[in-house]
């Protein structure tokens, strides 16, 4: 336990030698006369146009180091602290610097090890360094220094200063930037040393991954009115895709513009922004979410007030940062929250406010953060935070206040389509999915999307998790408007009418078994827009909604992208056959096969474990137990479910015989389109834990002449055992199960290997960018 808190005595938080917080906190002086692990932060200041970096010279009255010229700024994270608000914070208490949260980029993390002062100072730090980026230099008589903490300040080219750190010279503060200090030095030189004609060439490879595709529909059977209300769906999707830019993280939106303002500079901008609007963000989704953009491409933002005034100086210049790892909290937590924060939070609230903590529909924040950015710009800041050891800085906010000028203008446009259209049932969905973007309750809507019968087929809201990687709890804001199919639909009845049966001959325990599944609702779409959350790899189809009490009560619907399904067969699945399956098995991969597995996959996401009750009694959902392994797993269940109930459904004779070798085949063809996705993305994750299974088991056969088969004499069994494994985890909420499955398989193996260099080397494209001629048209 730590020690009752000595007024006016700064506290740190104790450390694991791994860096984990212990729970324990005590004086500073304590802790670094016992040598005990804690946190800190370092800021650094980069000037871009004269490549230099930002020093202070500490105070002579400093324990550690006085007198010597050390980073920008520094300082450790008292308990109960948060990184970025310490790192904000140290900046303007040290230099009068004062900056938004935007202005930070976090770029690694340091751990430093040493022993001064004769012993008695021992210190053994984490720190998270941040680089700040500004356009040019401060003026030195723009700073406004702290004389207990530093005695001045100069900025030194940032090459002069790495070989005055190798060099070991006596006037600066030692890092080894021969180890990991020597990051800050190589990201520098790695961003500003940009060779364009190269960068150029790696984008216009990344970008001839997806295929261009238009995507049309028919209008006939919408009257007049139909059509103006589909001009008023287009801009309230329009409107998903602003909210989810700001989801994925918080200088997005900025982002975004500052690329598309520059667009037509040059053809490297070009370049960047078509590859920017694929993946919706800095990251590109097909390589593991790498960044193939850095803040020095990023937006400039001016702030005059950031320090005190100078004569004829406008004031800071700074790109707006983002991390060059893809944050797992995206913009829905804190962007320096881990877990244990929050679980320790969440611990410490009632049933309901722990509900609204884990909702689909809340932003998680943090007092402090909110505090200093209301005062950022009027200075008033007084550097008071919650008391040490607080665990209460965080609080959640609900989609409707966190959205609201986006939210209200959605809402009201879906209100005004709602009254020009004649189909009833949607009528009814337009005005609750309004209600809903301002109540934060989607229950009603939800129902009435799940009973829409019309020619036109829209879905709007929050929905899946995916870019919520730290808990998959969050969902982000996504659209889909399309033309219904009527005859493909009426075709599919067959699938929602036997939902049960699948349910009670699933290959798992009885026990685990639902006795009240509800037929799910199939619609067959023609696409005519999408917007939101349909980044990178476009879905062919969803399975909604998620919420777990409406899933039990009420079953799921699906949606199937006819249309997107038929271009990604056309343009990735033929070419991959050609490719990777063998000869005497390649006419068995065709359109109906590829077709009719996404409508199972979809189905099965309705069927196995949802609501559970784990072994100690206690109720919950799978979602909640596997928490950001969930999703993954799920895709997953509903691939290898869906072979196994194509298969019960054959031998039951609902099905034609001849689709039995051939959904295999097809399905073997389509591991590959999706592990091309990258094991970063839930799909393709998922398809690779499937194939390396399959191919374990000798269902999949890898040959000399690097072609796949399928062993059919193996193949029934090893489906089956692998859906055994996953829906008894799901049952079970083994989340230590379904980490140990995803770890063994979740791999590019050897033979994945061959496949993917070889469709590589033919440029058989990974996915579909689509255009959308028709909603252009109607807009003009």
């Amino acid at each position: 336990m730590s020690e009752p808190y000595l007024e006016g005595v700064e506290y740190l938080d104790v450390l694991t030698k791994t860096g984990k917080k212990t729970g324990v906190s005590k004086p500073r002086g304590d802790v670094h006369r016992d040598g005990d692990y804690h946190r800190a932060v370092h800021v650094w200041i980069f000037a871009e146009s004269t490549q230099e970096l930002l020093l202070q010279k500490r105070a002579d009255c400093k324990d550690s180091w006085p007198g010597f010229w050390d980073i920008s700024s520094a300082g450790h994270i008292s308990a109960g602290d948060s990184s970025l608000i310490t790192a904000q914070r140290e900046l303007q208490e040290e230099l009068g610097v004062t900056l938004p949260k935007d202005a930070f980029e976090l770029i690694f993390v340091f751990l430093e090890e040493c022993i001064t002062n004769n012993g008695k100072f021992i210190n053994n730090e984490y720190s998270d360094v941040y680089l700040v980026t500004t356009l040019d230099p401060i003026p030195r008589e723009a700073f406004t220094l702290q004389g207990t903490e530093v005695s001045d300040v100069k900025y030194i080219s940032f090459g002069e200063y790495r070989s005055c750190l190798a060099e070991a010279d006596p006037t600066y503060v030692p890092y080894d930037v021969n180890k990991q200090y020597g990051l800050l030095f190589d990201i520098i030189t790695k961003r500003y040393k940009e060779n364009t004609e190269a960068r150029s060439l790696v984008l216009q490879k990344q970008l001839r991954r997806y295929a261009p595709v238009s995507l049309t529909a028919e209008l006939t059977g919408l009257t007049h009115a139909d059509k103006e209300a589909l001009v008023l769906l287009i801009k309230a999707a329009m409107i998903m895709d602003d909210i989810f830019y700001l989801q994925v993280w918080y200088s997005n939106p900025v982002l975004r513009e500052w690329l598309k303002e520059h667009a037509d500079v040059s053809q490297l901008d070009n370049l960047k922004w078509m590859y920017y609007l694929i993946n919706k963000c800095p990251w590109s989704c097909l390589d593991e979410n790498e960044a193939f953009l850095t803040t020095a491409d990023s937006a400039v933002k001016l702030l005059p007030e950031a320090t005190k005034p100078i004569t004829g100086w406008k004031g800071v210049q700074y790109r707006a940062a983002f991390p060059m790892l893809k944050p797992s909290a995206a913009n829905f937590y804190p962007p320096d929250m881990d877990k244990m924060e929050f679980e320790l939070w969440t611990k410490s609230l009632n049933l309901n406010q722990q509900q609204d903590a884990m909702s689909f529909f809340t932003v998680i924040k943090r007092h402090n953060q909110v505090n200093w950015d209301s005062s950022l710009y009027n200075h008033i800041f007084d550097g008071t935070h919650l008391s040490a050891g607080s665990t209460c800085d965080l609080y959640s906010i609900p989609y409707s206040q966190e959205y609201n000028s986006f939210l209200t203008s959605a809402s009201d446009l879906l209100h005004k389509a709602g009254d020009l259209v004649g189909s009833p049932s949607l009528k009814r969905l337009l005005h609750c999915k309004a209600d809903a973007f301002l109540s934060n309750d989607y229950y009603d809507s939800d129902i009435a999307w799940m009973e829409l019968d019309s020619k036109l087929d829209v879905t709007f809201g929050p929905y899946e998790t995916y870019e919520d990687s730290l808990f998959g709890y969050k969902a982000s804001f996504e659209a889909f408007i399309g033309v219904r199919d009527e005859k493909a639909t009426a075709q599919l009845k067959l699938f929602g009418d036997n939902l049960q049966v699948l349910e009670q001959n699933l290959p798992m325990d009885d026990a685990y078994k639902s006795k009240d599944i509800i037929a799910a609702p199939i619609r067959v779409v023609q696409l005519l827009f999408n917007a939101g959350d349909v980044k990178g790899p476009q879905t062919i189809a969803f399975n909604l909604p998620n919420d777990e009490r409406i899933v039990k009560d009420r079953g799921t619907a699906m949606v199937i992208l006819k249309n997107v399904s038929e271009a990604k067969f056309k343009e990735i699945l033929q070419p991959i056959a050609d490719a990777c399956i063998a000869k005497e098995q390649h006419e068995l991969v065709d359109f109906e096969s590829f077709f009719t597995h996404t409508i199972c996959h979809e189905c099965c996401h309705g069927i196995g474990p949802h609501t559970i009750i784990l072994p100690d009694g206690r109720k919950s959902t799978v979602r909640l137990e596997l928490q950001d392994l969930h999703s993954a797993l799920e895709e997953a269940k509903a691939d290898i479910v869906g072979l196994w109930a194509l298969r019960f459904l054959i031998r039951k004779h609902l099905l034609p015989s001849n689709l039995e070798k051939s959904m295999y085949v097809s399905f073997l063809a389509g591991c590959f389109r999706s592990v091309r996705f990258g094991l970063e993305e839930a799909h393709g994750k998922g398809q690779a834990l499937i194939f390396n299974w399959l191919l374990e088991k000798e269902a999949f056969v890898f040959h000399p002449d690097e072609t796949f088969s399928v062993n059919f004499d193996k193949v029934d069994e090893a489906v089956e055992s692998l859906s055994r494994a996953i829906l008894t985890i799901q049952a079970k909420g083994e989340k230590e199960g379904a980490s140990l499955l995803l770890q063994k398989y979740c791999t590019i193996t050897q033979p994945l290997k061959v496949a993917l260099q070889k469709l590589e080397s033919i440029h058989v494209p990974v996915d579909i960018a689509p255009t959308f001629p028709v909603a252009k048209r109607l807009l003009e």
